[in-house]
């Protein structure tokens, strides 16, 4: 498990979204912890220094809900109902289907969600495509109480390394550049998918690292019942 993992190794930054005077044209020389340490500020930044949240090309269905500090890029297409809240960023050209739901995320250029996907906390890169039901989870089931989450998401390797600590209790995903998924998968909290990788249908997975240029399927596992620890 790398000590550290370096979000240029899995994105790259938004070249035209109106974003350079901010932290985001920046994004991919960013550590990930730090990163999500600092977001937070770095969006409150951001809102200050555009001129426009909202470009004027963007086209948004009478349907759908922007939250107040949400940043939309030139030729972005949010479609009928759905949502994208606070503190989230949709790069230039990026394509946001039918009943959708974003929430506190930065979607690179040229990216686009299938409808009916939910996406929560996480960074996604340059020319991905998700395709429908898909859900990018962000805070821990072992939370005591999810609505109030304590519990740090991290990311366990294959063998027996120290786990890489986000430093947050609020992370969904990063996935890189030019990933494409199937439909109907469940990822995270805290999973890294590594450039021009491809997730088949049905895959449940999360607190993983994806090398770039992968295939992960699903091996329909036998299930185990246990009683719960708490």
């Amino acid at each position: 498990m790398p000590e550290t993992i370096r979000i240029g190794d899995y994105v790259r930054s938004p070249a035209a979204s109106g974003l350079d005077a901010t932290g985001y044209a920046k994004i991919s020389e960013f550590e990930l912890s730090d990163f999500l340490t600092r977001w937070d500020s770095l969006h409150d930044d951001a809102l200050q220094v555009m001129p426009e949240r909202i470009h004027p090309t963007a086209q948004i269905h009478p349907t759908a809900i922007i939250g107040e500090n949400v940043v939309i890029g030139p030729s972005v297409r949010v479609h009928e109902f759905s949502t994208v809240r606070k503190g989230s960023v949709l790069a230039a050209g990026v394509s946001v289907g039918f009943g959708c739901e974003v929430t506190h995320s930065f979607i690179g250029e040229d990216t686009v969600l299938g409808h009916q996907v939910g996406v929560g906390h996480s960074i996604i890169g340059t020319e991905a495509h998700l395709s429908a039901n898909l859900v990018i989870a962000a805070i821990s089931l072992w939370n005591y109480d999810m609505r109030f989450p304590v519990k740090e998401i991290v990311l366990h390797g294959a063998g027996d390394e120290p786990p890489y600590r986000c430093t947050t209790s609020q992370f969904g995903g990063l996935i890189g550049d030019h990933v494409q998924t199937g439909s109907m998968i469940t990822l995270g909290p805290g999973i890294a998918v590594g450039r021009h990788s491809a997730i088949a249908a049905s895959v449940c997975m999360g607190s993983a690292i994806v090398p770039a240029g992968s295939v992960v399927r699903s091996s329909l596992p036998e299930v185990v019942i246990e009683p719960r620890r708490i």
